[in-house]
């Protein structure tokens, strides 16, 4: 195995832990504002399980990514510097912007959660909201592809 295999590697690996972590950190921090919610009004559960799935999001992206880019890995003999260097950067970046935007996420998602147990009907904008840090996940997910139509 040469040094560009070994940065592409690298990279998938770096993605896939990153958004699952923040996943995993952004779906438990929801959870944990639903329960505590739920002792003021436990009428909420349905909307806010729908809010806390959200974050959830950055690591499918990261998983599909990591998929895509493994299977065509798998299918080279040879791999040039410059493309091994490009899965890297590609894998570095989105699971930076996954892991950060699914920790912004659980923080509106909180948020919204609190409100909603004080009784106020903020369900529909909070879910509005906590799309917006979505779309930087997005953007770096279809980076991967970009990187996918180098190979």
């Amino acid at each position: 195995m040469n040094l560009p295999f070994i940065l592409a590697y690298i990279g998938l690996g770096v993605m896939l832990a990153l958004t699952c972590i923040g996943s995993t950190i952004g779906v438990t921090v929801g959870g944990n504002a639903t329960i505590g919610a739920m002792k003021k009004n436990p009428n909420i559960f349905g909307s806010a399980m729908l809010l806390c799935a959200i974050p959830s999001t950055q690591g499918l992206y990261g998983f599909a990514s990591f998929f895509m880019l493994l299977f065509q890995l798998n299918g080279m003999d040879v791999l040039p510097l410059s493309q091994g260097l490009a899965i890297c950067a590609s894998g570095i970046a989105l699971g930076l912007v996954g892991l950060y935007s699914a920790l912004q996420q659980a923080s509106m998602i909180a948020n919204g959660v609190n409100e909603m147990a004080n009784g106020n009907d903020v369900f529909g904008k909070t879910l509005i909201l906590v799309v917006f840090p979505e779309l930087y996940a997005i953007l770096t997910f279809a980076s991967t592809f970009l990187v996918l139509s180098l190979l």
